[in-house]
């Protein structure tokens, strides 16, 4: 346990694990692995199911979307296909998940890790706006990391691996959250390789070098080869900065070295994530900032046409042309309807100009 407790008192705020991986990966059954760790650990986390299609999962959730949205019954009435009635009930859930985000927060005394499983269908979660809000909302509430699951065994062959580390790569950067690179089924095939390929861009290269199908006819290396050998060279950055374990959700090897992974991301999420959140909030409220004061130089230059197209329409509003005065001389002020009654007459921009002559204000 860290020595430094951060600037906030008392219990530390749970921090959340999104699971995202290519069908097949096995994630319900890391989930599955990681509840029961927790449970031994006397730790049991909060548990999010956000695939509405599933059958059964191997764990208990506390908030399921099947208890929310019928899949089915969304298919049929939208006469839709999986997909689509798989994105139409996560985006159909998104639209109450301010009161999910308020049960969570209810149990954030109680709960060290909250866990959320998503669709098996990747792309639906990951470039959706319902899974981009999701993220968003429990990142902006909680700590959060991003587990990809990888399926080890399917990964073997340079170019899967390279298509793997294309998507988490993207994942990463859309997210901008501690990532942690998860190589499952290690029991049927350890990882090393992945990790040697990762460290050795030459090690790589061998690989893809000695894989059938990557020279043409006259010896040169085809197009896919030439391909991935560039992209090889352009994750070597993304590399460096990625947190790399490799777990059996049947056994539970790894498991613990996953979690020290996860708790390591808390620090990661407190320097790097939540001062770019803060720079992100800044930046939107000062464009509202830049929109408001655009529209109201582009009001007052109408405002300004008008007036010399019609003075006199403008000399009715107590308005001078020449010194910003009104007709009896006295200087227009802004008001502040929480001060006292302002003695005279002035000018409601809620109103049409020429229902503002002689206007009284109202007290």
């Amino acid at each position: 346990m860290s020595s430094n407790p951060g600037p906030s008192q008392g219990k530390p705020k749970p921090i959340t694990i999104i699971t995202i991986g290519m069908a097949g990966a096995g994630k319900s059954t890391f989930v599955q692995r990681i509840n029961s760790y927790l449970h031994t650990e006397n730790k049991p986390p909060y548990i999010l199911n956000l695939d509405p299609a599933v059958t059964r999962v191997p764990f208990e959730a506390n908030i399921d979307i099947r208890d929310t949205v019928n899949y089915q019954e969304v298919m049929k009435q939208y006469n839709l296909g999986p997909n689509g009635g798989i994105l139409t009930a996560l985006n159909l859930f998104t639209t109450k998940f301010d009161q999910v985000l308020g049960l969570v927060e209810k149990r954030a005394e109680s709960v060290d890790y909250v866990i959320l499983d998503t669709p098996g269908q990747i792309e639906i979660f990951t470039w959706s706006a319902s899974g981009a809000i999701i993220t968003d909302a429990v990142a902006s509430s909680l700590p959060t990391v991003v587990a990809y699951i990888i399926d080890t065994p399917r990964t073997t062959a340079p170019a899967t691996f390279m298509s793997n580390m294309l998507y988490a790569c993207s994942i990463m950067y859309k997210t901008k959250l501690p990532f942690i690179l998860v190589f499952n089924k290690t029991d049927v095939q350890p990882h090393e390789f992945a990790l040697e390929w990762m460290q050795d861009f030459e090690e790589f290269q061998a690989a893809l070098a000695s894989h059938s199908g990557t020279r043409d006819s006259e010896g040169e290396p085809t197009y896919m080869n030439s391909l991935m050998n560039s992209m090889s060279l352009v994750l070597d950055e993304f590399y460096k900065h990625l947190k790399t374990v490799g777990v059996s959700s049947m056994t539970g090897a790894g498991i613990k070295e996953f979690f020290q992974a996860v708790d390591a991301s808390r620090t990661e999420y407190e320097t790097e994530y939540l001062p770019e959140l803060e720079r992100a909030r800044a930046a939107r409220e000062q464009s509202l900032r830049d929109i408001k004061e655009d529209s109201m130089n582009r009001m007052m230059k109408d405002l300004e046409v008008d007036r010399q197209r019609n003075p006199q329409a403008f000399a009715r509003d107590h308005w001078d042309e020449d010194d910003n005065e009104d007709p009896d001389g006295d200087d227009i002020d802004i008001i502040d309807r929480s001060e006292e009654p302002y003695p005279g007459e002035y000018i409601d921009l809620t109103r049409p100009r020429e229902e503002n002559i002689n206007w009284p204000r109202p007290v």
